[in-house]
This record gives structure tokens, C-alpha cells and sequence, in this order.
């Protein structure tokens, strides 16, 4: 990726050692603007990464693409589909010990607002048994378009992230527990920024 951000960290010092994903895989999960989010987060933590990708992304009219993005760790997945296959692959990679990247709004955002997280995080994360670290990246904020504000908060533990069952409240209350989580990191950048 060729270096066209001026970057900006917030909590630093929370980005997690370099031999944890030899312990067993865990899970970022972030906020969603650009095509670009994927290397960027990728870029300041250490480890192999795994992530899911719309299939459009693997046009084969595009070979180069398609391979980088393989190599980068990405895996299609057919929007409407049944997500079961999507799922398994990514609790495959979480075993081996990858870290998994996952935009939990399933979407990017245009505006900057942080929307509303599907229930896929906290099912990957309740059938895998893993953690969950929060990030947070912001654009722009001060008018410089090359600016790129890039937030780490705590890790999330496997045990808050446990659900008896595909329960649809727990899988919602835990949704709601890691977008809450990524929501405090972009008032953190916000109020870092305005002092």
C-alpha cells in the first residue's frame, strides 16, 4: 500500500504484542469507510490476517487484484447468501491462530457515522471463543483529507463475548457491546482532536 496518510494514534500503547496470535487467533473488529480500511488496519498490528471480502472483489477481469487480495488473506462472500460457509472460514482461520478482520456493520459508511453491528461478530466470536479488539478510523476529521486517525481500545475478553445458544438478544446484546466499544473510541479521537 503505498503511503498516502499522515496518521494519527490514539492508546497506542494498547496495540497488542506480537506473539499473541500465537496463543490462538483473535478478532478486530471496525468501523467500515473505505476499501482501503483492511491494509490500514493490518498495517499497525502484527500478525496473519484474515478477512472476508464481497465477492465482486475477486473479478477475474482483474487477476492482480484478485491475488493480492487472497494474499492479504481475504475470502469472498456472496451477500444474501447463506453466511454458514462465510462463518466456518472464518472460525477456521481464527484456530489456526490468524487474526480475523470483520467491519461489523457489514457495510461502508459514507458519511463517517458509525452504523448499526450485525450479529455476525458476536456469533464468530461466541463459536470460536475469542477476543475481540476494538479499532476505530477516522478520516479527514481536521480538514486534511490525507489524515487518517487510528484508535485501539481494550481487548474485549473471550468470557463476555460467551453465549449459551444462537439466543438473538445475546447475539444483539453483544453487537451492541463491541459497536459500543468502537463508538467510545471515535469520541475519544473527537475530543483528542478538539482540545
Amino acid at each position: 500500500m503505498k503511503r498516502k496518510f499522515k496518521f494519527y494514534f490514539h492508546n497506542k500503547e494498547k496495540i497488542p504484542p506480537k506473539n499473541i496470535s500465537k496463543k490462538g487467533g483473535f478478532i478486530v473488529a471496525c468501523n467500515h469507510q473505505f476499501y482501503w480500511d483492511p491494509p490500514i488496519v493490518a498495517s499497525f498490528i502484527t500478525g496473519k490476517f484474515s478477512f472476508m471480502a464481497k465477492a465482486e472483489l475477486f473479478d477475474k477481469k482483474k487477476p492482480f487484484f484478485t491475488w493480492l487480495i487472497r494474499r492479504c488473506g481475504a475470502f469472498p462472500v456472496t451477500r444474501g447468501s447463506d453466511s454458514e460457509k462465510a462463518i466456518h472460514e472464518a472460525l477456521d482461520t481464527i484456530k489456526k491462530g490468524r487474526i480475523f478482520v470483520i467491519f461489523p456493520e457489514g457495510t461502508r459508511s459514507k458519511d463517517g457515522v458509525i452504523g448499526r453491528g450485525k450479529s455476525g461478530v458476536a456469533m464468530i466470536a461466541a463459536m470460536a471463543n475469542a477476543p475481540i479488539l476494538p479499532v476505530c478510523l477516522m478520516y479527514g476529521l481536521d480538514g486534511n483529507k490525507k489524515r487518517v486517525d487510528y484508535a485501539i481500545g481494550d481487548m474485549i475478553p473471550a468470557e463476555e463475548l460467551a453465549i449459551a445458544n444462537e439466543d438473538r438478544r445475546e447475539l444483539k446484546r453483544i453487537s451492541e457491546r463491541v459497536m459500543g466499544a468502537i463508538k467510545e473510541l471515535q469520541t475519544q479521537i473527537h475530543e483528542s482532536i478538539n482540545q
